[in-house]
């Protein structure tokens, strides 16, 4: 993920040398000449690192340090100045300065300073990614079922060669609970998964939510937004819905994936990641493209690894499993103790159709056992869609 280096310093000179030295290098830089715009910068996280000048128009530097020790994630502060001064840079570092460099800058020892700065926010975005998904469970019945023991088994094999995935199946047979099992048994297990539901999102919106964009770069960009493309750098990330992309975002986001690279909206910056994409629908993309409503190059981009997810009444043999999962589930979220099921509730479960597949039986179970007060669920206690002929 590319860093954007802020630079405070009144010189515009000065600005202009490192500026165009980090440019170089890879780096995005904006520049700023006095601490109030630095501030500004801070409040709209504008910044993965600053380099802070000591002596400033309209005050002392080294005070941005005592100003910003109370936020989350504050980027790392590297002091320049030209005065050596013993006793600042070590009162500088008490109060967390990540380093202390004196004028002229020497740009080896500037970029030394800089990765060793990168490598701490690498390291706060990975503990703030692993504390959001430790807790996450990573369910998958396999079932007894041929077609889903073979979908498992392509699922590793997809996982531990790291390539594209399309799944397909109907709404709620679990294309995200298979996607999360690919990036949990792949050599990224350790890296975000980032799930964009592309039919939830506007189509006006969905690109700067996939490429981010810069301040400013329209009405209402007060700072610049870190797009989920780029958040899942070094990871997975999840397209649900993918039918429902526009054709546009279809173009860019192949040329991204191509070229593992891309530009926020209204910047200038190629963003370079190293990402794995998975992506599902519960539409016939074949029949999109040949109607024109897709991409057939952005298709077979995806398309090297396809699985398939049959619809439960498909796989009925398997329900006594689900049904199994989803009680010892049940009882763990809601404190319950129900024992099971009896075979004439069981065989209601077979019977029916499930239109909304697992999603449904899912709820249907969650639903029964919070009304049941009885140790072991029988047809009294099905919903009426369960019961009633149809």
């Amino acid at each position: 993920m590319t860093a954007t280096i802020l630079i405070v310093d009144d010189e515009e000179n000065a600005r202009k040398f490192i500026s165009e030295f980090l440019v170089t290098k890879g780096y995005e830089v904006n520049g700023v000449a006095t601490l109030g715009d630095a501030r500004t910068a801070l409040q709209k996280e504008n910044a993965d690192i600053v380099l802070l000048d000591v002596n400033l128009p309209d005050g002392y530097g080294p005070n941005l340090l005592a100003e910003t020790a109370s936020m989350p994630l504050r980027p790392p502060i590297i002091l320049i100045t030209a005065y050596g001064d013993i006793d600042m840079a070590v009162d500088a570092m008490k109060n967390g300065a990540h380093d202390f460099l004196q004028k002229p800058i020497e740009l080896a020892q500037l970029e030394l300073s800089i990765q060793r700065a990168q490598e701490i926010v690498a390291m706060r975005r990975e503990l703030a990614h692993l504390r959001s998904v430790q807790n996450q469970n990573i369910d998958f019945v396999v079932g007894n079922t041929q077609s889903m023991k073979t979908v498992l088994t392509q699922a590793k094999r997809a996982a531990t060669a790291a390539v594209s995935v399309i799944i397909t199946g109907e709404t709620g047979t679990g294309k995200e609970v298979l996607a999360k099992f690919i990036h949990a048994n792949g050599p990224r297990s350790g890296k975000p998964f980032i799930a964009i539901n592309c039919a939830a999102i506007q189509p006006t919106m969905l690109e700067s939510e996939l490429f981010g964009y810069e301040a400013g770069a329209f009405t209402g960009a007060e700072k610049k937004k870190v797009g989920l493309m780029e958040v899942a750098d070094g990871g997975i990330l999840f397209l649900d819905e993918l039918a429902s992309m526009p054709l546009d975002i279809q173009g860019k986001l192949l040329r991204a994936i191509e070229e593992q690279s891309f530009r926020r909206v209204g910047g200038t910056a190629l963003i370079k990641v190293d990402i794995q994409v998975l992506a599902a629908s519960n539409r016939n993309l074949m029949n999109m493209i040949a109607d024109g409503k897709f991409r057939e190059d952005l298709y077979y981009r995806l398309k090297v690894v396809d699985l398939h997810l049959p619809s439960l009444r498909q796989r009925k043999q398997d329900i006594p499993d689900l049904v199994g999962y989803f009680i010892r589930k049940g009882n763990a979220s809601l404190g319950m103790n129900i024992d099971g099921m009896t075979p004439n509730a069981l065989q209601a479960f077979i019977k029916y159709e499930w239109p909304g597949n697992i999603r449904e039986l899912a709820n249907v179970i969650e639903r029964t056992m919070l009304f049941c007060d009885d140790p072991i669920i029988d047809l009294g206690h099905l919903p009426p869609e369960l019961t009633q002929p149809a």
